[in-house]
């Protein structure tokens, strides 16, 4: 009889366990529109096998926070980037590029929301999409607890910093950049449409993942709507923008293939200071005809004479203690003579109203 009853309860642990881990493998899988909403906090569809996850307390908890934190960010920055860009930035090309980006779909749509194909890059890797069906409640909850660590930074201060990016996007459940540009879509009022993961060869066309081209660029390809049903594109690869890695891959090949280009840079480490970015730096000012940037973008000083319009907006007050000799005299002149416009948000390490700035520059038609 104990035997019997040991047997019972052995067996039903065991169909517990079936349960709990095989059934979500082998159920539906949910659409990439609605694994994009749950990420963001937001409800996904009715019928998704997702839906019923929503009930769990870690996933509310996670909605609510992300809700707080978006509410704060659309009021005192995306709406007013949105406002400044229209009145200042000229009609928008077609390609919005954006180095050293991460993840951050958010201030590249609030500058250039009328882009249609963003192509943002960097050396974070792109990781998978989440499998949350995989994973038990435990382990969900902890997931999500990642997820927002991992943009913790972006929504308070305007930027990713570099150190913690490498911890945060290369392990545990919610590896790579991908996870924060679905959050990013979806909270931005956007539909996934599809994904595909992509490689550039030498020649910058982005050819499936799977032909494992030697010295390629990993990337994601992310069809989606805006709210106005607009298809859109937006592409990361992660790729070394230094001069030695922009030679091997095909990263200039492609986005010039695009057509001109709408730029924006910022909290970029000053690497484009440096000699060793020398290449992507001349690429960005023969690409773009419109660069949006702070002082950790190109130096004044690289932008050829009498070829650029240049409008500054805030105070200019230099680098942050971290990035010494950085000053850039001549941006302090412009920011003086100019008698620089005033801003309502704050970007870059100077992510403080009263001490952030934006060097608008325009480059001169022929």
């Amino acid at each position: 009889m104990n035997r019997m009853a040991t047997l019972t309860r052995g067996t039903a642990a065991f169909l517990a366990f079936l349960l709990l881990y095989l059934t979500p493998a082998n159920a539906a899988s949910p659409s990439l529109n609605d694994t994009a909403r749950f990420l963001a906090g937001l409800a996904p569809s009715a019928e998704s096998p997702l839906a019923r996850l929503t009930r769990e307390r870690s996933w509310r908890f996670h909605s609510a926070t992300l809700s707080k934190a978006w509410g704060r960010i659309e009021k005192t920055q995306l709406k007013r980037i949105r406002t400044w860009s229209k009145a200042h930035v000229p009609a928008n090309r077609k390609q919005m590029l954006y180095m050293f980006s991460g993840p951050d779909f958010l201030y590249a749509d609030a500058f250039y929301p009328d882009a249609e194909t963003y192509v943002l890059s960097a050396l974070e890797p792109v990781g998978p999409v989440p499998n949350l069906l995989r994973l038990s409640p435990g382990a969900r909850a902890g997931a999500l607890q990642e997820l927002r660590g991992s943009m913790q930074t972006v929504l308070n201060y305007s930027f990713f910093i570099t150190k913690q990016m490498k911890t945060d996007l290369r392990s545990g459940n919610m590896r790579g950049t991908l996870p924060v540009l679905f959050v990013f879509l979806a909270r931005s009022g956007n539909t996934v449409t599809d994904v595909d993961f992509v490689s550039l060869n030498p020649d910058g066309l982005a050819v499936p993942r799977n032909l494992k081209l030697k010295g390629s660029s990993p990337g994601v390809r992310i069809a989606f709507t805006d709210e106005a049903g607009k298809a859109r594109t937006l592409y990361y690869f992660q790729t070394d923008l230094s001069n030695g890695g922009l030679k091997s891959s095909g990263f200039r090949a492609f986005s010039q293939a695009l057509g001109p280009a709408d730029s924006l840079i910022k909290s970029a480490s000053y690497l484009l200071h440096s000699g060793n970015f020398s290449l992507a730096r001349n690429f960005l000012l023969k690409q773009s005809d419109v660069i949006i940037e702070d002082d950790s973008g190109i130096p004044l000083r690289n932008f050829p004479k009498g070829q650029w319009a240049f409008h500054p907006f805030g105070r200019y007050v230099g680098p942050i203690s971290i990035f010494p000799n950085r000053y850039q005299r001549d941006m302090q002149r412009l920011f003086n003579r100019n008698r620089a416009k005033k801003i309502n948000f704050g970007i870059g390490y100077r992510w403080r109203t009263h001490e952030t700035h934006v060097l608008l520059a325009i480059k001169k038609k022929p």
